[in-house]
């Protein structure tokens, strides 16, 4: 195990939806990664509904730096995501999407970028030059006028916002999520719209290695016809409460929901 130079915990975030067969292996393979970084580090699992026995499965890994949560309904990888970060106590905080589609070394790449660029935020992105991606064509074209669309009608300069992993300032999450709505199919692009409307504007984008598994319940889901017709009404909800209603604003705190389970709490240490 290589020895730890930074005193720094980061947090990583597994949301998982149907994944008993491989959520073991996949801890572990994160894990494996994990130990290699000069940061100390924790995992906080987080099975999204009593579906099957994924969370039985994760649970055999649990350990001091290993967490597993489960709740009884499914609701999406939005909220399972905001689920882990109301537990978290490191800072940064990342997540990366269960199902193994992205290398999970992927997170040391996206730290190195964070430390570099001094960023608010990292994302991972199909698009950058350095990334290796197997993706289906009629996807790139889909990504690609989905994301003109987002950045046409709110700003956000990022080529690719649904790339399962992220990270994130902790005092990012502290602004941001408290005005959140979607837990579900735009979550992500939720998120970066409102930071980038607060004014965190350090979001820049970090290679990757993908390869799309048409077998994945989420992917499956994402472009689906279901799938994109809920992405496509979320981000106009998001464009709209934006743009219109303004309800992302200070202004509007009263109006903000407040689930106690996704209550993100100062919780370092």
């Amino acid at each position: 195990m290589a020895e730890k130079k930074d005193t720094k915990l980061l947090s990583v975030i597994i949301p998982a939806y149907k994944k008993e067969a491989t959520i073991l292996s996949e801890i572990k393979k994160i894990k494996e990664v994990l130990e290699r970084i000069r940061y100390d580090y924790e995992i906080i699992v987080v099975v999204d509904g009593r579906v099957d026995k994924t969370y039985q499965q994760a649970k055999k890994a649990s350990s001091a730096k290993i967490r597993v949560y489960q709740y009884k309904n499914n609701k999406g990888k939005g909220y399972a995501i905001r689920y882990g970060m109301a537990r978290a106590k490191g800072d940064p905080i990342a997540f990366i999407d269960a199902g193994m589609e992205i290398d999970p070394n992927g997170i040391s790449i996206a730290l190195e970028h964070m430390e570099w660029y001094r960023a608010d935020i990292i994302v991972g992105s199909k698009r950058h030059p350095a990334s290796q991606v197997s993706y289906p064509f009629q996807r790139k074209v889909i990504s690609f006028a989905y994301q003109r669309f987002v950045r046409f009608f709110t700003g956000l300069n990022v080529s690719d916002t649904q790339a399962g992993l992220k990270i994130y300032r902790r005092k990012v999450l502290e602004e941001t999520l408290p005005r959140l709505l979607v837990k579900r199919y735009a979550f992500d692009l939720e998120f970066l719209v409102v930071a980038h409307h607060l004014g965190f504007r350090k979001i820049y984008e970090a290679p990757i290695k993908l390869n799309y598994n048409f077998g994945d319940i989420h992917a499956t889901d994402l472009f689906g016809v279901n799938g994109m017709q809920g992405s496509l009404v979320d981000t106009l909800a998001i464009i709209y409460r934006l743009r219109i209603l303004r309800y992302y604003d200070d202004g509007n705190k009263r109006k903000w929901r407040y689930d106690p389970d996704l209550d993100f709490k100062i919780n370092i240490g």
